[in-house]
């Protein structure tokens, strides 16, 4: 089962379910609004992709935080996606022992299809 992390407005979010129902793929969404993700989650994640990857620098939660001015470190980053998932970067998605991050569709084509 594919298993998708983000937000339900978050355009990439909708480019890959739409993706997903195109091609008769069965998903589950896990809204981060509604249901927060833990983070033995965020942590397992990061043992399959790079922080740099995950943590959405460009987000508005990123700018309104004013993150940017803090110059985090690894670690720092690392918890402030536990205690703001809004920080990673859109859709996560897991299938089969990977982590997808982002919407890109030739990879999905190749990871899905």
């Amino acid at each position: 089962m594919i298993k998708v992390y983000g937000i339900k407005n978050c355009d990439s979010v909708k480019k890959a379910l739409s993706f997903f129902k195109k091609h008769n793929l069965a998903y589950i969404l896990q809204d981060f609004k509604t249901d927060k993700v833990s983070c033995e989650e965020v942590s397992s994640w990061l043992k399959k992709t790079e922080l740099k990857t995950l943590f959405n620098a460009k987000s508005t939660t990123y700018r309104t935080l004013k993150l940017k001015e803090l110059g985090l470190n690894e670690q720092e980053q690392k918890e402030w996606l536990c205690k703001e998932n809004l920080l990673i970067k859109r859709p996560v998605v897991e299938f089969n022992e990977k982590v997808i991050v982002g919407f890109n569709e030739d990879i999905y084509k190749g990871v899905f299809l």
